[in-house]
This record gives structure tokens, sequence and C-alpha cells, in this order.
């Protein structure tokens, strides 16, 4: 298959995407915003575009003209709005998609104020994060989708168990169309340097510590760090819902002790910066590793596509860390390999919307497979990643050559870093607080744990 090269727009966009990334609070990596959008000049656009398309839309011959409004953020900064848009036009030539851009800062909150308005007339919607998800369900402005799924024969098992994590009281509001899950980027010439193997598709956390430790190296002058946490909670706490029994919402956190303990041992041996440190510097993760210092750094797929995009155009110097690539990430023992984390962007129909049977049929192409190759087109990762996706960004310019790093590509159980529940906003923030006083040292792990187990099962008992 030939190369396929990244367009512009797609680089600047992913570029932006590594900086903000997911951590403890932050349920979805968002692309840049873009130029800020007035109300006023908002409903003047939006007015221009109904226009515009009520005057020039011709009458197909597929059936009845359709027009469907979908509520977005960040246009002009995110590719695959138009070439969804364009996808599905071209299929249904009866059918006009319409863009609603309500820009990316508060999106979630301005959605869901215009939906539970009187004047709504949103048919689409997209949903950035499941504690914003929590809060269309609750207010009733979104459809379950159960009896549409149903009667499509849609197999839910294509989403790798995410469906499961996002239903409400058994039912589904939403599917998935995008998913961003973590993976171990890695720089080979730091192993080659050492003369250590690289790391493999199927690590245990004992394999794992042993690893990093094995490269790593106090020389002055050329140190090496063999691992690298960045400050979310996520980068450590996750580690321990990687089994599938324990969530963040299971209301004791026990389970997180071993993780504390490998990677604080580590900061102790010099094995990885300190957390610390990395708060005072305000060091990010993507200049930790293109600096060529870290052989190891767990992080998302989206800092895929900034590799690429940084070292194409010069800004990440190749010498230092040109030879990179990606393993899937460890695992517990008993664990299966390719188990992993991820955040997902999701698409529903409102409730009111004037053609919800249009509406749906366009959710259905959008989170499936014909949405996942428009997709990974795009350069992003679906939620189906069906293997024509996976041959698709794998075979991207600037995309690691070896097998292994193709492979990583394929995820057995995705655990969402953040499933639903009402209370999850609360219990995020409890789990990002008691996170740093343990990386800081404010606090003992065993302090930390037991102040996390009584403070969110206070919020799950009352």
């Amino acid at each position: 298959m030939k190369k396929r090269k990244f367009f512009s727009a797609v680089m600047a966009c992913s570029m932006v995407l590594a900086l903000t990334g997911c951590g403890g609070n932050s349920t979805t990596p968002t692309t840049t915003q873009a130029p800020t959008t007035t109300a006023s000049q908002e409903t003047t656009t939006t007015a221009a575009t109904t226009e515009a398309s009520t005057t020039t839309q011709a009458q197909p011959s597929g059936g009845e003209a359709v027009t469907l409004k979908w509520a977005i953020w960040d246009q002009d900064a995110t590719p695959y709005w138009i070439a969804l848009k364009d996808a599905y036009e071209e299929k249904n030539d009866n059918v006009t998609i319409e863009l609603i851009d309500l820009g990316s800062s508060d999106y979630m909150t301005v959605l869901a104020t215009q939906l539970s308005g009187d004047t709504s007339t949103f048919d689409v919607v997209t949903v950035k994060d499941v504690p914003g998800y929590a809060t269309l369900v609750q207010k009733n402005t979104i459809e379950p989708l159960d009896d549409y799924i149903s009667k499509a024969n849609i197999d839910l098992s294509l989403y790798g168990g995410a469906t499961d994590q996002i239903m409400v009281d058994g039912k589904l509001y939403q599917l998935p169309f995008r998913n961003d899950f973590w993976v171990l980027f890695y720089n080979k010439d730091l192993f080659d340097k050492a003369g250590v193997e690289y790391p493999t598709n199927d690590m245990t956390f004992e394999q794992y510590d042993a690893l990093a430790r094995q490269v790593s190296s106090s020389d002055f002058g050329s140190s090496v760090y063999g691992a690298h946490y960045h400050t979310w909670r996520s980068a450590v706490q996750l580690f321990g819902v990687l089994d599938g029994e324990h969530s963040i919402l299971s209301g004791t956190y026990d389970f997180f002790k071993p993780y504390y303990e490998m990677i604080l041992n580590q900061e102790a041996d010099g094995i990885c910066r300190s957390f610390t440190n990395l708060k005072t510097e305000g060091l990010h993760y993507s200049a930790a590793f293109s600096g060529g210092d870290v052989a190891m750094m767990n992080m998302g797929s989206w800092f895929i596509s900034t590799m690429i995009s940084n070292l194409q155009s010069g800004d990440y110097d190749s010498s230092l860390c040109g030879n990179w690539a990606i393993a899937k990430y460890p695992h517990a023992e008993g664990v299966e390999a390719g188990s992993t984390l991820g955040t997902i962007t999701g698409i529903a129909v409102s409730t009111g919307a004037s053609n919800k049977d249009a509406a749906w049929d366009f959710v259905e192409f959008v989170s499936g497979t014909e949405g996942a190759k428009v997709m990974a087109e795009t350069g992003n990762f679906p939620a189906i990643m069906t293997s024509e996706a996976m041959d698709i960004i794998s075979s991207l310019d600037g995309f690691p050559q070896d097998e292994q790093s193709k492979a990583a590509l394929e995820v057995s159980n995705l655990y969402l870093e953040v499933p639903y529940a009402e209370n999850v906003s609360e219990i995020n923030s409890i789990l990002d607080s008691y996170h740093s006083s343990i990386m800081s040292g404010e606090m003992t792990i065993d302090e930390g744990i037991a102040a996390m187990n009584d403070a969110i099962g206070k919020i799950i008992n009352k």
C-alpha cells in the first residue's frame, strides 16, 4: 500500500491535540480551538448556511430532501467533520448535513443549554466526554438508541467493550465514533545503545519495570530515563483498571497501591523523573520524549500523529527521537495483552430531531465501519478499529515500519478512563487531588488511598 501523507490541516490539528491530551479531569483529547465565534456571528453563520442550503439544494431522485443539523466544535481545525459530512452526502444525495460549530470551550455546557431550550433544532449531536453525556441523558435531551441498534442488528462487540461502560440503566444513548487509547512509546536508539531488547506487545508490569531499569543510565552527560510518567493521574492510577474488574467508580482503591509503589520506587532510583520536578518545571510529556533521554513512555494514541508531524516539520530532532516505535500497554499477570485504556467521542440523536430516523441513519454511518474508514483517512483513530482502518493508519507516511508497531494498534479490551456515572465528575476530582498528594509526598500511598476510599465512599453511598 502506498504511503499516505497527512494533510497539513490534520497535522496542525494533531500537534495541538497532543498538547491538550487527556488527564485526571479531562476525558477526551480535544483538537485545537478555532478562532472564537461570538453568539451573533454563530447565529449569522448558521442562518446563512440554512438559507443557502434551502435555496440551492436540488430535489434529489433518491427521496425527499432532508437537512440534518449536527452540533460539533472546532470545524476549521478538525478535518474529520467535513470528511464525514461529505462521505455521507455522497452516499445519500437527498440529505444535507449542516454543521453547527459551538466552539471547543465549554462545548458540552453550551450544548446542554441549547438542547434544553424550547427552540433547539439540533438533529444530531456530538458527545465530547462522559460527564457531559451524563448531563444530556439526565436532562432527557438525547434519544435512547436501543431500538435502532436492535433493528439494524449492530454488533456492539465491535466497540471493544466501550459501549458496555456508557450504558444508563441498561440503555445506550450514544455510539462512539472516535477512540483514543493508550500505548507504550519507546526510543529504539536508546535500547540499541544499552544493548537491551525492545519492549514487546505482551509484557507484564514486572517485565516492564525490569526493562525500564535495564535501559536506564546515570552516566554524566548521557543519562537515560527508562520510563516517563506525565503528571496526570491517568498515567499511574489507570494501570489498575486493566483487569476489567476495577474502575474509577469502584469506591475503594487499594488496587492502585502496586502501581504507586512501582513508580515511586522508580523515582527514588532515578529510573524516571520525579513528579515534583515535572510539576515545578512544567515539562510537557512531548518535550520529555522528543528530548531523546526517555526510553519508554505510556501515552495516548493521539501522540502518534504529533510524532509524525513534528519529525517531518523538523520541530523534533530526528537524531534524538526519530527512531521511535510503539508497543501495546503493559498489563498485570493474567490480564490479556492488548487491554488498554481509552477515551471516546460519541454521536447521538437529539430528542428534538425533526426526522429521527434520518438522524439515526447518519449516526449509524458515522459510528460504523464506513465512518471508521473516513476517520482513519484523516489520521484519527475510529471507535471501530477495522483491519482496513489499521492498515490506513499504519501506512501513513512516518508511522513506524516494524510489524510490532502495527500490531500495537490491535485492542483486545478497551476500558474507559471515565465510565458512566451520575457523580463521575466529583469522583474524578477527588482521585486527581489525592494522586497529587501521593506523588508529591504530601501523603503516603496508604494515607492517600485511605482518603480516596473515604471521600468517594461518601459520594457513592449517600
